[in-house]
């Protein structure tokens, strides 16, 4: 394996997977991928978003017809199919037709940082599955995908600013910083149809982080701890979101990392 390559940032397998880069980039793209399997996980990753479509939709698939299916993918403008051309020529290799099948089947759409969820999952398993889905897509990262100096106050308070209009919150850097753990970026996700505030962290110990919050209306709930792909979870919420903060830290310090941030989310 050729580790001497620079890896590529989600930004350029995301435009990869769009279409959007020249000729010369695409192909230095396609050749990283057939020389280094965590390239190619990653962008079969971002391509089908490594949701969990075989366990959770495999009886919507089962009773989708076909001919619908089909429709529904012929609908797709042919200008917007062209685009994306290369990248499904690649995804259709690693299964990306099965995905797509079961992403259309829920009522999935998926667009870059956008991750949806259909809304056939019953309330009563929202708040353990939003947590299911979270752990995957984290379960992913690596130092690498976080790589990069630390944003400054002034560039973390302009990434909060969409969360909150979104989510009705008011996070600050402060609010949300972890002692002795970097922040990285903040992101805006969507789950079952309602914003999702992801907060990625960088711990020079253990690896990525991130503290996730969900608008959810379940009730409060006192903070418990759980281990979901080989990673920690605290996780609580209050009258009007849910929030979960995943990584590998000891359980231990992820209990009072959470327990601070959650003092500071409520103050």
């Amino acid at each position: 394996m050729n580790t001497k390559h620079t890896i590529p940032s989600d930004e350029d397998l995301t435009a990869f997977i769009d279409g959007e880069l020249t000729a010369e980039e695409a192909a230095r793209i396609e050749a990283l991928v057939s020389e280094d399997e965590h390239v190619a996980e990653r962008l079969e990753f971002l391509a089908r978003a490594s949701l969990p479509f075989e366990q959770v939709f495999a009886p919507l698939l089962a009773e989708a017809p076909r001919q619908k299916l089909e429709t529904m993918l012929a609908a797709i403008p042919a200008q917007q199919r062209a685009k994306s051309a290369s990248a499904l020529t690649f995804a259709s290799r690693r299964r990306f037709l099965g995905a797509l099948a079961a992403s259309l089947v829920a009522g999935i759409a998926i667009d870059r940082a956008v991750i949806g969820i259909g809304a056939r999952l019953s309330a009563k398993d929202e708040n353990s599955e939003w947590r299911s889905v979270v752990a995957d897509y984290i379960s992913l990262y690596t130092p690498e995908t976080l790589a990069g100096p630390v944003p400054v106050r002034e560039a973390q308070a302009a990434q909060l600013g969409p969360l909150d209009e979104k989510l009705g919150l008011s996070l600050s850097p402060e609010a949300v910083a972890l002692p002795g753990i970097d922040f990285k970026r903040a992101l805006l996700l969507q789950y079952d149809g309602k914003p999702l505030a992801q907060i990625a962290y960088l711990d020079p110990e253990t690896g990525p982080m991130a503290l996730c919050i969900v608008m959810s209306d379940a009730g409060p709930k006192t903070p418990d701890l759980e281990s979901r792909k080989g990673m920690n979870v605290v996780y609580w919420s209050n009258e009007t979101h849910a929030f979960m903060l995943i990584g590998r830290v000891p359980a231990d310090r992820m209990k009072e990392l959470g327990e601070d941030v959650r003092r500071r989310l409520s103050a």
